[in-house]
């Protein structure tokens, strides 16, 4: 039994750390649209389903290969989160952050079943080459790693990198970074907060709409595709500390190993029990997170 547990460790090992890395973008665009907003937006769920089927139109239905169909999971997502905040979510934002976040949710169950509406309920899959998995013998274990796991891994790698350099380097993120820390010094400062909003929810419901088709490209989508993924972004970011960029990754890091491993004990369907798991347990030793809150 013991020989068995160790004998699976490896390939759940990769395999977490593989779904850390794809959940981190989800995560970060969560966490960015708090720390500039000020409240947990939760419709990132309808919108990581847009941008899988806004990826799944521009590969399947216009024929195009995954890197530009990426581009359209990030720009049909980003326009509709930016649309969304402003026409229904801003106006309530100034009766709290609860009523915005039940606003949220009202929301995204609005726009999945539009998305339902449009699409149906069928599983559809990307078009993509039939890769054989890589097998690697360990002595004590084999190791399968699938090519098209590397790819996502490798790209929501990349799509992080531009956003660190995007926040540490240009100016229009040094003017996130400023109102995520302190708006009202921001705007002493001359930065005009609800430009800066816009960009949050721009930028971050596109990460969202990215990361929810490298979901779909790793299995297939359906309108429920978001939802599913939801409450492990919320507790990668909460772990990670909310408002703090980094901390998504760390936190999107944990969740995906520790659901993985948790599969040597429980069931599949006990899976997204683990990220509230996390929370509650790094909650009791770091109330803030891991990295803390807003370390934008």
């Amino acid at each position: 039994m013991l020989s068995d547990l160790i004998g699976e460790l490896p390939q759940l090992l990769v395999n977490g750390l593989v779904a850390g890395t794809i959940l981190a973008l989800p995560a970060i665009g969560f966490t960015a649209i708090y720390a500039v907003l000020r409240f947990p937006n939760f419709a990132i769920a309808s919108h990581a389903t847009m941008g899988a089927y806004a990826g799944y139109v521009a590969n399947v239905w216009l024929g195009l290969p995954v890197i530009p169909s990426l581009l359209a999971a990030f720009v049909v997502p980003a326009l509709s989160g930016m649309a969304c905040d402003e026409v229904v979510l801003k106006p309530l934002r100034r009766t709290g952050p609860l009523t915005a976040a039940i606003a949220a949710v009202a929301l995204t169950i609005a726009l999945e079943n539009v998305i339902r509406f449009v699409f149906g309920n069928d599983l559809r899959g990307y078009d993509l080459p039939v890769w054989r998995d890589w097998r690697f013998d360990l002595g004590f274990a084999v190791l399968r790693v699938g090519p098209q796991q590397v790819e996502n891994a490798a790209i929501s790698v990349a799509v992080m990198a531009m956003v660190f350099l995007f926040l540490a380097f240009t100016r229009t993120g040094k003017m996130m970074r400023a109102v995520a820390d302190n708006p009202m010094l921001a705007g002493i400062k001359g930065i005009n907060a609800d430009t800066v909003a816009r960009l949050g929810s721009f930028m971050g419901m596109g990460l969202v709409g990215v990361g929810g088709m490298l979901l779909g490209l790793d299995t297939s989508i359906d309108p429920l595709t978001g939802f599913r993924a939801v409450l492990s972004v919320f507790a990668a970011a909460v772990v990670g500390g909310l408002g703090s960029i980094p901390g998504a990754v760390v936190g999107a890091a944990v969740v995906g190993v520790g659901e993985e491993l948790s599969l040597l004990v429980l069931d599949a369907s006990y899976r997204t029990a683990v990220g509230f798991l996390a929370i509650v347990v790094v909650l009791l030793v770091r109330p803030r997170g891991i990295l803390g809150e807003r370390a934008f």
